[in-house]
């Protein structure tokens, strides 16, 4: 009896098996298109998903927004850190070894370098509300499913937050007309923001 439940155990995790290796697979391939960018790219492009996201009420309205310290390329959101300076509180994430908490930025005179090398903010944990969420990802499709890194962070994370609007930000071929492999796990977000079109 211990054996066929044993073996029902493994069947039902091969499927999971097979979803982590496929993303992994088309993790490489983005990521690895995404390093090629030249910062003249990675500049303007940037610039015209902080245009588009600057025209959503989601983000006028909200006073507390958590965002990311980009890396490797990804599109970069610093910019409306000295923007909305004074007039929005921003959140930036804290890894540690198997959650994520985050913390107000409050200049980069008060960041250092984390656990997994990104620049973080020494302030104190962040514990409220939290408006909207600006979610970074390798791949996302017209359903709004999300590849991230692959540490799983944010979906631990954005799990638990049931109020916030979650917003995923990417470059255009960062965004998949077909579905991409998903766990149910793996949490959607609300919008896709691309320099182009927004989907949701």
């Amino acid at each position: 009896m211990l054996f066929e439940s044993q073996i029902h155990d493994f069947l039902s995790w091969l499927p999971w098996v097979r979803i982590r290796r496929e993303q992994r697979a088309l993790r490489a391939v983005v990521e690895q298109r995404r390093r090629m960018m030249s910062k003249q790219e990675v500049d303007q492009q940037s610039a015209q998903v902080i245009t588009q996201l600057e025209q959503m009420s989601a983000f006028r309205e909200a006073q507390i927004v958590m965002l990311y310290y980009p890396i490797h390329n990804e599109v970069d959101l610093r910019p409306l850190l000295t923007k909305y300076e004074g007039q929005k509180t921003f959140l930036l994430p804290v890894t540690h070894r198997r959650s994520m908490e985050v913390r107000p930025y409050d200049g980069e005179d008060m960041m250092r370098k984390g656990r997994l090398g990104v620049p973080e903010p020494q302030t104190n944990t962040y514990k409220g509300p939290i408006d909207l969420i600006l979610v970074p990802g390798v791949v996302f499709d017209q359903h709004r499913h999300r590849i991230g890194r692959g540490g799983g962070y944010y979906d631990k994370f954005l799990a638990k937050q049931f109020h916030a609007k979650k917003f995923g930000v990417c470059y255009s071929f960062q965004l998949k007309k077909h579905d991409i492999p998903h766990h149910m796990n793996d949490q959607k977000v609300d919008r896709i923001i691309t320099p182009l079109q927004t989907i949701g």
